[in-house]
Order: structure tokens, then sequence, then C-alpha cells
């Protein structure tokens, strides 16, 4: 008698729910996670179980299990064919494949039951053993996944203004969308998704593209059905070559009337902290400011309320040039005693070349006090190769300002205190 085929419990990601944030490839420790033009999939034979990818996912996408013979495991490119994902396999039709029962239990207890890798000080600098998934405790409860992609809210433009510059590199619209009489919750650091009109390559519908939340949470005018996000015009690629984005491009051009499909909102961790006398420093490069402006903006609601004790606010910001900086402006209106805030540019003509991370170096001594508060929430949001030199900045100030960095880099992700939303 043969003996019963070896199981795997096979990591999926549901194509239909995936806004294709790359949070999962991101994070994953082991590179185990993969895309293409359409899907993020998951490397059977590489996958360990460790569920770093898990609690960070926006959507829920990522928690997919199915018990497949091991050499019948779903290939990279079966998965990337994928519109949904395939239905699971019952006790019978994995028995008549040669599998037990008894087998299935023992596997998947195995499976759940691995436990995420602990932070050591050979991977502190590893955005999973870094960032946390868990909010501020003092955060607003968010609603999330209100509206899916089979099943999106209409949303119409009333608003779309270049928020930096004309004629830069890298333009940069901030797009105002209002809902009407539907409602639609949100709070500050939440993402929704929104489907391009039109279809890919293959003939197929767009998948949702993800765009921070650019406004506070009533409204990007004050009592009104409305948010705002900020959206970077694609010309070119990773690699300079000419392409033009989807996504980005359709939400450039839009104009006031037109309507837009939305989804979400998403996000549960990257929030604001709600109490009184709470800290936020804010590190940010490009769009990444989106986020920066909800969180800036709802605090300068309270404080003209005067209902409100905030504690202290620190932006830092970073951009090629002065011109290419969405919001350059209105930031400059904000009060001093109410923002700190501080610009790096990397590609000024006849100035040194600065970047986030320079600048925090700079501000060590005021950044240090705020790293021994434990009322102190950090932000990081952007491209993903300032996370690195963001966190050995945040080392190096800890260690200036006499802290054993390693307990102030496990505290910072336990208590929910530092959150990476970098792509």
């Amino acid at each position: 008698m043969n003996a019963p085929a070896e199981l795997l419990k096979q990591h999926l990601i549901d194509p239909e729910i995936c806004i294709r944030c790359n949070t999962c490839e991101a994070t994953c420790p082991v590179g185990a996670i993969t895309h293409d033009s359409r899907n993020y999939v998951v490397l059977a034979d590489k996958c360990n179980f460790c569920m770093a990818c898990v609690p960070p996912c926006p959507t829920g996408s990522i928690d997919n299990w199915h018990m497949r013979p091991k050499t019948a495991a779903y290939s990279v490119q079966e998965q990337l064919s994928w519109d949904e994902l395939p239905a699971v396999l019952s006790e019978n039709e994995l028995a008549a494949i040669g599998a037990d029962a008894s087998a299935i239990e023992t596997t998947v207890t195995d499976v759940s039951t691995s436990s995420v890798s602990s932070l050591s000080q050979s991977d502190v600098f590893n955005s999973v053993a870094f960032g946390a998934t868990l909010p501020p405790w003092s955060a607003a409860h968010p609603y999330t996944n209100l509206h899916g992609p089979k099943a999106p809210i209409t949303a119409t433009v009333v608003g779309n203004v270049q928020v930096n510059e004309a004629g830069t590199d890298n333009e940069t619209h901030h797009i105002v969308l209002d809902f009407g009489v539907m409602p639609f919750p949100v709070l500050e650091g939440q993402s929704i998704g929104i489907v391009p009109n039109g279809v890919d390559a293959q003939g197929k519908a767009h998948h949702a593209r993800q765009y921070s939340i650019a406004s506070p949470r009533n409204g990007e005018r004050p009592g009104y059905n409305n948010i705002s996000i900020t959206v970077k015009r694609v010309v070119e690629d990773h690699d300079g070559k000419p392409v033009k984005g989807v996504a980005s491009n359709y939400l450039c051009d839009l104009k006031i009337g037109d309507t837009v499909q939305v989804i979400g909102p998403f996000g549960s961790s990257f929030l604001m902290p709600n109490h009184p006398k709470s800290n936020i420093v804010m590190i940010c490069t490009g769009t990444g400011s989106a986020p920066m402006r909800g969180m800036t903006e709802w605090r300068r609601r309270l404080r003209q309320s005067g209902k409100f004790e905030g504690g202290k606010l620190m932006l830092f910001f970073g951009a090629r040039t002065q011109k290419e900086l969405p919001y350059f402006g209105p930031l400059q209106k904000l009060p001093k005693d109410f923002i700190d805030i501080n610009f790096a540019f990397s590609r000024e003509q006849s100035q040194t070349k600065r970047y986030v991370q320079d600048v925090m170096r700079e501000r060590s001594a005021d950044l240090g006090p705020l790293l021994k508060d434990s009322n102190t929430y950090f932000y990081v949001c952007g491209l993903k190769s300032m996370e690195e030199g963001v966190e050995l900045a945040l080392r190096d100030v800890a260690i200036q300002a006499g802290l054993s960095w390693e307990s102030v880099a496990q505290s910072l992700k336990q208590e929910g205190r530092l959150h990476l939303e970098t792509y």
C-alpha cells in the first residue's frame, strides 16, 4: 500500500481583493513573495510560514491557505494567471489523490503553530522586526473594507490641483473626492483603492491602485463627506524608460464632475494617537506626505477648537528640489509653535545633498528627548529606499541620548510607536 501523499499547506494571495500595495513583498523576510504587472504570489518552496506578511496586509488578501500535495503545489506561473482563487480541495478530493484525514490534521497543526521570528540584534533593521503592526493605544477605531472590488463606491471629483511648481519633473496633484450621501468614514493614515477606467494589455479590467488619504477624518472640507489624495504623475519606470502610469495619469487628468470607482478604506495600524500631549514625528518623501498632511491638519483643527492639548509635531520632509516638494506653500503658513518643519533636498543646484536621515541627525538634540518619551509616535512614509537610512538615524539619535537602541527598537514596535509605510 502506498504511503499517504505528503501535504503542503500552501500560502496563497487572493487576487480578487489584493490591492497590489506591495506590503507583503516588502515585509517578507525570506523573499518568498513576488509579482508581475497583475498579481502578487507566494513561492511555495521559499515560504517558511513565519506569518510576518499577514498583520500588515490592509485587505486580508494574504491570509489564504490551501491544502495541496507537495508534488502538486500551485506554481508561480499558475498563480500569476489567476483572476480568483481556485476552490479548496475537500477531504474526499485529497483522499482521492492518496492523502488521509490524519495527515491533513497533523500538517495543519504543524503549520498553524509556526511562530513569528523574534527580534534580535542581527535583524533589528529588518522592517518586519522593526515596524509596528499595532496601532497607538489611543487611536480611534478604523473602519476597513467597507467596499470591495466587486462592489466599489462611486465618488465625484470636486477638486484637482497641482501642488508643486508647474514644469517640474514630478508633477503632483491634490485630488478631492466627494461621496455624496453615502457614508465613507476614514481616519488619518488610512488608504483607499481606485480602479482606473479601461482594460490592461490582456483585455482584463484594471486592478485597484492604493493611495493614502491626505485629509483629516472630518473631510477635506470640514463637515463634508469628502476626502483627498496626493498623486504623482508617473511618466517613466524605475530604470528611467518612458512609460505612462495607468492609474496616476488617469487620476491627474480627471476633471471636476468626473466620477471614479473607490474601494476600501484600508489600514488599521498606521493611525495617529488621540490622547492629549502625544507627540508625532513625521518622516516622509514626495507623495509620502499624504498621511502626514491628514494628521497635521487634524491636529491644526483640534488646536483651533481649543479643546485638545496636543504635544509636539515634527516633520522631516524630503524631495529632490524645493520646486518638486508638494504642499510647500501651505506648509510655510503653519505657525512655528504648532509644527517644527525640516526640509531635505537632494538635487538642489549648488547645495550639498541632504536626505531626511541627515536632517534627523542634525536635530538629534531635539529628537532624543522625544525618543525617550513613551508618548511619542513616529511615522515613516515614502520610497522603500529611505527606510534603512531613517532607522539608522533613529539608532544614532538613541545612542547619542544614552539609550539602549535594542530596547528602544523593541519598545517602538511592541507599543505601536513606529509605523513604516514604504513602497
